[in-house]
Order: structure tokens, then sequence, then C-alpha cells
């Protein structure tokens, strides 16, 4: 069954006019020399392409054109030309996206926070459909929706082209509480992402070995108090059985002994302790 465009095209009051809640992107430099040029070209030429509308209560929503209904609107036009189509919310939303990708209007971050709204919270498709609906591939919109997660720090550099998405990407399998010094490294020292890649390589090399000494530390120390544990509990049977020495003198000293030989076990014990939750620790962060 063939699509009909049953689109028509009319001049509309542009009072009637407003912009679309779904808007990708409303920022628009109005003393920037992009948007001078199109007031002039529009106001030399005219309007060569209308703007794209849909139908809603009392007048109009922009789905395409938000810039050219600004610039004519700032040159005090009463009317504009415009193409009027029934559209959904999501239809609206696709077909801004795929405007501000088509024109490469978007920022790294505000394509990220684009993606996020579509397959998150407004929850109309996945990947995979988002993806297929700008011709993009999954890798890139899942990647885009991933630079959400980086540090406010790292963000700030992107968004100023300090470093590059491809960069940015990388910082996300660094631990959080070294990606601060990462992103710091990455622009003083113009890491290429090759190079990332092969410091975060080392870091968990050298964190595979350390991990490696804490296993060996820990299974020794464990087997030391087990066995000082074990010559605690039979210091305290031998112990019991002094108790059944006939002779008192005799009795009081073999006593006295195995309280002092325990009394020593449990200082021992205690500095395996200390020495595993202390002394080994400090040694492996070295």
């Amino acid at each position: 069954m063939e699509n009909f465009d049953s689109s028509i095209i009319e001049p509309i009051e542009m009072r009637m006019v407003k912009p679309s809640p779904f808007e990708v992107r409303h920022k628009i430099d109005k003393k920037g020399s992009e948007f001078r040029s199109l007031v002039k070209s529009i106001s030399e030429h005219g309007l060569l392409q209308p703007i794209l509308v849909r139908p809603v209560a009392h007048g109009f929503e922009i789905v395409a054109g938000y810039r050219r209904f600004e610039a004519c609107r700032s040159l005090r036009w009463r009317h504009i030309q415009s193409k009027i189509r029934e559209l959904s919310d999501k239809q609206t939303y696709e077909i801004q996206l795929t405007e501000n990708i088509q024109r490469q209007s978007f920022t790294p971050l505000e394509e990220a926070e684009a993606f996020k709204k579509y397959v998150d919270d407004f929850g109309w498709g996945g990947v995979s459909e988002l993806a297929s609906k700008i011709e993009k591939s999954e890798e890139y919109v899942s990647h885009r929706i991933q630079l959400l997660k980086l540090p406010s720090d790292a963000k700030k550099q992107l968004m100023q082209n300090m470093i590059s998405v491809s960069q940015s990407l990388e910082l996300l399998g660094v631990p959080s509480d070294e990606q601060a010094e990462m992103t710091r490294r990455i622009y003083d020292e113009k890491l290429t992402v090759k190079q990332i890649r092969s410091i975060k390589k080392a870091k968990v090399s050298k964190k595979d070995v350390l991990e490696t000494k804490k296993e060996q530390s820990h299974k020794i120390t464990k087997k030391t108090k087990l066995g000082l544990k074990m010559a605690l509990t039979r210091i305290d049977s031998v112990a019991n059985e002094a108790h059944t020495i006939s002779d008192p003198k005799i009795r009081s000293e073999v006593v006295t002994y195995m309280m002092d030989l325990r009394y020593k076990l449990h200082e021992l014990l205690d500095e395996t302790i200390h020495f595993e939750r202390v002394t080994l620790k400090k040694n492996l962060k070295l």
C-alpha cells in the first residue's frame, strides 16, 4: 500500500505558530554570524523552503525549521509559508533529531541527551530502532548515550573541544576515582586513544599483580591465625589437665606457666591481625 503525502502548504500567521515541546535544540545564537547570514538570505531571496508544522490546539507546532521561523520573526513577518502535516509526538521528535544530525548542529552531549530522551525518558523505542530512524549505527547511538556517564570535568572539556569523543569514551573504562587525573593527562599530554588504552592496560596489569600478592599474603596470614588459634585450643586442653596434679605447689607452677604461654599466644595472634590489617594493606598500596 502506498503512503501518500497529505501535507498542505500555505502561509500561516506567525502568531499562530509556537515551538514544539519536543524540540531537541532550542538554543539559537541570534547574534552569531550563521543566524545573521540566514536572516540576510531570507530578507534578500525570501523563504526558499517552508517550515514544517503540525496542527495542535489553538494553532500550530514547529516540527522542522525553528531557525527559519526565528529569522522570519526577526524580520517582523506576519505570515510564514508552512507545510502542515499530521504527526505524532514520536514522529515529530524523530524528524527533529534527523534534521539536527544532518545539519551537524548538535554537540556530542546534546546528541547524547536527545538519544537518551528517545530511548529512556520517552520510551519510544530501543537503540536499534533509533539507529535505524536516524540512519546511524547502533554502536554510534549507544556510545553517544554513554557520554552522559562522564564526570563533569570531562564533559566540560568535551564541550570546549579540549578532548575528543573517542578520548572521552576511553575515560569510561577508568575507575571513577582516577578519571579526573586521566582527563587532565589526556589534555596536557595530548594522549592519543592508543596511548590511553596502553596506560589503562598497564594499570590493569599492575592491579592484577597487586591482587595476586594480596591473595597470597592473605592466605599466609589466615593460615598463621588458624595455627595460633589451634595452639590456644591445645594449651587450654593441657592447662585443664594441669589442674589434676595432686601436689598444690607443682600444680600452681604448671598452671601459671600454661597461662603465661596462653597470654603470649594471644599477643602473637593480635600482632598477626594487626599485620594483616595495617602493615600488609599499606605495603600492597606502594
